[in-house]
């Protein structure tokens, strides 16, 4: 009996050896699986789109050999599906079935076949600009990296509330009759009036004494412009300048616009001088060495330089590619971008952070502030 036990105990001992070792030996096998990444956007060179589109689909492909170094390979199909493409043809191609991601489409009428698609074959779907997506409410598999914008203006607002709550809030009408901005000054005011939060109204048209009336002496002053506008930016920037030099104890930050990080070659001394914050969802710091080395990089690989856009998007594609790509590796089909599942991957000027939005799918909620401050130095508040 003892002799029947002790050969038990080492039989069950060589059996969980052994499985151990199959396991170990299936994870390796698994991991040197390539990932299968499918590329459903207009790749061409006939407008726009196409080549704005080309160049993301470099920071991709940047992306994959980057990896490469990490033991990780992927298999990658790209399809060409300009806007007047119907994707039913392309997803009749077998490859496309066996994607573990697939990024597209960019065109919003293209989303409700791929949602249909990838709920039907188990593949995760990366959204990378399109923010008009109904079926990310019902399906669990769509990931979508830009907020709408009514979404990122309460998350604008939010921030503002959190950071400048002991501050005097000073709005300039700047009688921009095409700005877009109403709904973020719309709903800002409506918070500080619920909060109890006084502020004052004023006007770029304003004489230089009734501006000077709508600022605090005795609290930091933030100003908000209701226009993105570069042409109104800098008229406020101008009568900033006559404020300070009547009054150069005057405390004053400013709270712009996405847009306004396409001006800083224009007014980055003023933002400095004004303790510029800028709300948005990247921050491209082209005096970075990661950044510089990027497009070095893409320089040497494609035989011309990225286009001088914000955000650049070869690094959106680059940043977006290895956050999934990493993210799949590490936790497999389980991966959904939540703050739960950390990955190594550090941003070049796309951080993304995922929630689930109701039942369905994921939306990226990053939200940084760009804060251009006075020591003349940038950093991001996220």
């Amino acid at each position: 009996m003892n002799f029947l036990s002790r050969y038990f105990r080492r039989s069950a001992a060589s059996l969980l050896l052994l499985l151990a070792v199959q396991v170990s030996a299936l994870t390796a096998l698994a991991q040197a699986q390539p990932l299968r990444l499918g590329v459903m956007l207009p790749l061409h060179d006939e407008n726009g789109d196409g080549r704005r589109m080309v160049e993301y689909y470099r920071g991709v492909l940047m992306a994959c050999d980057s990896l490469k170094s990490t033991g990780l390979s992927v298999d990658i199909h790209a399809w060409n599906t300009p806007e007047d493409s119907d994707l039913k043809d392309v997803l009749r191609d077998p490859a496309a079935a066996r994607c573990d991601l697939i990024i597209g489409p960019l065109y919003s009428r293209q989303v409700r076949a791929l949602s249909d698609f990838v709920a039907q074959h188990g593949i995760k779907l990366l959204i990378p600009f399109s923010i008009t997506a109904p079926a990310l409410y019902t399906n669990p598999n769509i990931y979508q990296v830009y907020q709408n914008n009514n979404d990122f203006n309460n998350a604008s607002v939010a921030h503002y509330l959190k950071r400048f709550s002991d501050c005097h809030p000073v709005i300039i009408d700047c009688n921009d009759s095409t700005s877009k901005k109403g709904s973020f000054t719309f709903t800002l005011r409506r918070k500080l009036d619920e909060r109890g939060i006084s502020y004052n109204l004023t006007n770029l048209k304003s004489s230089e004494e009734a501006f000077s009336k709508a600022f605090s002496s005795e609290q930091r002053n933030v100003v908000i412009l209701n226009t993105g506008r570069h042409q109104e930016l800098g008229v406020a920037l101008a009568k900033l300048d006559g404020l300070r030099t009547s009054r150069p104890d005057l405390q004053v930050s400013m709270f712009g616009y996405t847009e306004w990080l396409g001006y800083t070659s224009r007014y980055l001394e003023k933002f400095y001088r004004y303790d510029v914050y800028i709300p948005s969802a990247f921050y491209t710091n082209v005096f970075s060495s990661q950044t510089q080395r990027m497009q070095q990089k893409y320089r040497a690989n494609f035989r011309q330089d990225m286009q001088q856009m914000l955000p650049r998007l070869a690094i959106t594609g680059f940043d977006q590619a290895m956050f999934f790509l990493r993210g799949l590796r590490q936790y497999g089909k389980a991966f959904n971008g939540e703050a739960s599942q950390p990955t190594s991957v550090k941003p070049v000027q796309t951080p993304l952070l995922f929630e689930r939005v109701a039942d369905g799918g994921w939306r990226n909620r990053t939200h940084i502030l760009v804060h251009y401050r006075t020591d003349q130095r940038v950093e991001t508040i996220q």
